[in-house]
């Protein structure tokens, strides 16, 4: 089968929505755990020893192995975001299947469509600024 039925822009804009949508919602229930896992979570990404980008890599392999597509999707955005090529996301996305085997393969089939979609998006958005 071709291209997804749905534009993969329109994919990227409803996936950006719904996140954004349903993370204000579990931050707003008032529960501390949710809350600080949130901001542990958003703070693991910040540059220290590591710069961003290699943090937002190292946060797409991990979650290409656990096989996390709303994860993977973020990441990539983010790394589009970034300035990662295709190249250096493709061999992210090799390591992935090395260390997670060939379950890993849809999940790599989605990611070619993520990144295809944010450069596609980058043609009037080059920053991706709509998204995340």
């Amino acid at each position: 089968m071709g291209a997804a039925m749905v534009p993969p822009m329109k994919d990227l804009h409803e996936f950006n929505e719904h996140r954004k949508r349903m993370n204000e919602r579990i931050l707003s229930c008032g529960h501390q755990g949710l809350k600080r896992f949130w901001a542990l979570d958003s703070r693991a990404y910040e540059a220290g020893a590591l710069d961003e980008k290699t943090l937002e890599f190292m946060g797409l392999t991990t979650s290409m192995v656990l096989k996390c597509d709303d994860c993977v999707t973020y990441h990539l955005v983010r790394l589009v975001q970034l300035g990662a090529s295709d190249e250096e996301l493709y061999e992210a996305l090799n390591v992935s299947l090395i260390v997670g085997g060939s379950i890993t393969i849809p999940h790599i089939r989605r990611a070619f469509e993520t990144i295809d979609a944010c450069r596609e998006l980058q043609k009037t958005d080059p920053e991706l600024k709509s998204l995340l």
